[in-house]
């Protein structure tokens, strides 16, 4: 015989640190969930990822679950929220992109554009840095995310990031300049 656990009781055992028993409600709503991202997004990878990442969320926030509300409410405000974060940064990509490639236009024609060759150097120059390094430098320089984002993913204050950001360009700048 099956005992059906509910939904509150689990999560209540979640919150007090057993982790493991995130797998039940894994198995309960990973399906609902993806399907409600991919109707969204109308993209199998990008649906699977936001899945992962609904259930790193459920953990990361677990203690602000309220016990007196229905996990299953919980679970897809957690959704709708990762999937305004997602469009969010769908959007912030789109403006990065069409900014680069208005930029790449005006600087095709110039006597000083950049080659391929400085391009591969630079990415040999980020492979030399920390992983963390290289995350943030991507986040703030590629992503165009600004610091107050960058730690709150980081999990670092702000004047934390910015030092270490700073610390990592001129780290990287002194490794591509020695590479020439």
């Amino acid at each position: 015989m099956v005992v059906h656990i509910p939904d509150e009781t689990i999560m209540q055992h979640i919150k007090e640190g057993k982790i493991a028993e995130m797998s039940v409600l894994f198995e309960r709503y990973h399906l609902k969930i993806y399907n409600f991202f991919f109707r969204l997004t109308f993209n199998r990878d990008i649906s699977q990822d936001l899945t992962q990442n609904l259930f790193y969320r459920m953990i990361k926030y677990r203690n602000s679950y309220n016990n007196e509300h229905n996990v299953k409410s919980w679970i897809f405000q957690i959704a709708r929220n990762l999937h305004a974060d997602f469009r969010n940064q769908e959007k912030r990509n789109c403006e990065i992109i069409l900014k680069f490639n208005s930029y790449s236009d005006e600087v095709s024609d110039k006597e000083d554009s950049y080659s391929e060759e400085d391009y591969i150097r630079l990415e040999q120059a980020m492979s030399n840095l920390t992983p963390d390094q290289k995350e943030m430098i991507i986040l703030s320089r590629y992503q165009g995310m600004k610091y107050e984002e960058i730690s709150e993913i980081m999990n670092q204050s702000v004047p934390a990031i910015k030092v270490a950001i700073h610390r990592a360009i001129k780290k990287l700048k002194r490794i591509y300049l020695n590479k020439l």
